[in-house]
C-alpha cells in the first residue's frame, strides 16, 4: 500500500504557473439581515478544476451564481479574466450547468445542444457542426435526432454537459450535475468529463456535498463551512489521476476530509 496523503494547505504543494483567471476576494453577501457569505476568498487558474465543498447551506451554490453573474454580491472583489465582474462583459465565456438536466422535451438532442448557440450570429450550418462536434465530444453523435424522453439519466447528463460545452466557454461552472444519478453511472460521468478535460484543457469550478466526489475530480478544494458560508480551508489534491474511489490514497484523503466537513 503506498503511503497515506496529508492533506497538503494551498500553497505548500508546486503550484501552476498557469496564469489565474478567476479570483474572489473577501466576498460578503446578504440576504436582509442574513449573511450567506462571509469574506469568501479563493482563485482558479487556467486549465484547473476546482470543487468548491461544503454541506448544505454553506453558500456554493449562492458562491457559483455569483461568478455566474446570477447573483450579486454585496462587498469584495470578484474578478474573471482580469477583469472586475462589474466590468465584464464576456459572459458567453463561462457555461453553468445545472443539477438538473434542464433538457427542452419538443427538441432533439441536436437541437437542445444548439440552444445556447442562437443568440450568437452563426449560421445554422454553423450551429449544427459545433453541435455534432460536441455530441461527438461525450459519446453521443448517433443520438443526435433523438428526443430527451428516449434517453436514460446518463445519457441526458451528457447531452446536458454537450449544451455547455459547444459554447467553447473559458470557464465551465458546474452545480452537483450529477446528484440526481445512480452511483455506478456518476462514476461514468466523473471519468467522462476528466477525459474531455483533459482533451481540452478546460477550466472547472464545481459545487459539491460529495467528499468522495471533489476528491475524485478536484486539482484543488474549497471547503466551506456554514453559517453564515466561509472558507474553512482550501486543499491540493496531491494525487495522480485517474483516481477511483477504491485507491488507498483516494480514500484516505476522503476520509480526512470527511472529518472536516461541518454538517
Amino acid at each position: 500500500m503506498s503511503a497515506q496523503p496529508d492533506i497538503v494547505l494551498a500553497g505548500n504543494a508546486a503550484r501552476s504557473a498557469a496564469p489565474i483567471v478567476l479570483q474572489a476576494t473577501q466576498l460578503n453577501k446578504f440576504y436582509g439581515s442574513l449573511q450567506a457569505l462571509r469574506d469568501v476568498s479563493f482563485d482558479v487558474r487556467r486549465g484547473e478544476v476546482v470543487a468548491l465543498l461544503g454541506a448544505s447551506g454553506c453558500g456554493k451554490s449562492t458562491l457559483l451564481n455569483i461568478v455566474a453573474g446570477l447573483d450579486s454580491f454585496d462587498q469584495g472583489d470578484l474578478d474573471i479574466e482580469g477583469q472586475p465582474a462589474a466590468q465584464f462583459k464576456q459572459w458567453h465565456k463561462l457555461a453553468y450547468m445545472f443539477q438538473e438536466d434542464r433538457l427542452l422535451p419538443w427538441r432533439t438532442v441536436r437541437d437542445n445542444v444548439e440552444f445556447g448557440l442562437e443568440a450568437q450570429s452563426l449560421s445554422r450550418h454553423e450551429r449544427h457542426e459545433r453541435a455534432e462536434q460536441a455530441l461527438h465530444t461525450v459519446g453521443l453523435a448517433e443520438f443526435a435526432q433523438s428526443w430527451p424522453h428516449q434517453l436514460s439519466g446518463g445519457m441526458r447528463s451528457r447531452v446536458a454537459l454537450a449544451r455547455s460545452l459547444v459554447v467553447q466557454p473559458s470557464i465551465l461552472l458546474m452545480d452537483e450535475p450529477f446528484s440526481k444519478l445512480d452511483p455506478h453511472t456518476r462514476s461514468q460521468m466523473h471519468q467522462e468529463l476528466l477525459r474531455i478535460q483533459a482533451g481540452s484543457g478546460a477550466t472547472i469550478l464545481f459545487v459539491t456535498h460529495d467528499v468522495e466526489e471533489a476528491v475524485v475530480l478536484a486539482d484543488r478544494i474549497v471547503l466551506l463551512e456554514p453559517r453564515p458560508g466561509r472558507v474553512k480551508q482550501i486543499v491540493d489534491v496531491p494525487l495522480a489521476r485517474p483516481r477511483l474511489p477504491t485507491d488507498p490514497d483516494t480514500a484516505e484523503l476522503t476520509r480526512q476530509l470527511r472529518l472536516k466537513v461541518t454538517p
